[in-house]
């Protein structure tokens, strides 16, 4: 369904420290980083796509997050979750919403939320039973 999500950042070194820790425990891997370019890219090891991007903004103006706007990624079990929330506050993040029982959007649904050192919201979701 996607090619890529792209998520701004201000500085490159910084937040590729942020991410190469929280995507450990989704078991994604890097697919590029390139500082002269200012990018990164993650992937799941057996596909090309979707790839999860972090870029200084191209434009030369500073990134931002979008009040509505988050990207979340699907985990495979709820202890995922629990371990992707807690490296992203381990690295600096800020917590938006602990993990938990979300049954208001399905009986299932586990899920957490936090935001990146650049402010950007993001959500790790699990939607299988225990």
């Amino acid at each position: 369904m996607l090619s890529h999500v792209t998520i701004g950042i201000r500085n490159l070194d910084r937040a590729f420290a942020f991410y190469a820790h929280v995507l450990a425990p989704l078991n994604y891997v890097l697919k590029f980083h390139e500082p002269a370019q200012n990018w990164a890219g993650w992937k799941l090891p057996d596909a090309d796509r979707p790839l999860f991007i972090i870029t200084v903004p191209i434009d030369g103006g500073a990134p931002s997050a979008g009040n509505g706007t988050m990207t979340a990624f699907l985990a495979k079990d709820r202890a995922t979750v629990d371990a992707v929330h807690g490296a992203a506050l381990a690295a600096g993040g800020q917590d938006e919403g602990t993990p938990g029982l979300r049954p208001q959007y399905h009986e299932t649904y586990y899920g957490a939320y936090f935001r990146d050192l650049d402010g950007n919201k993001l959500c790790v979701a699990c939607h299988e039973a225990a």
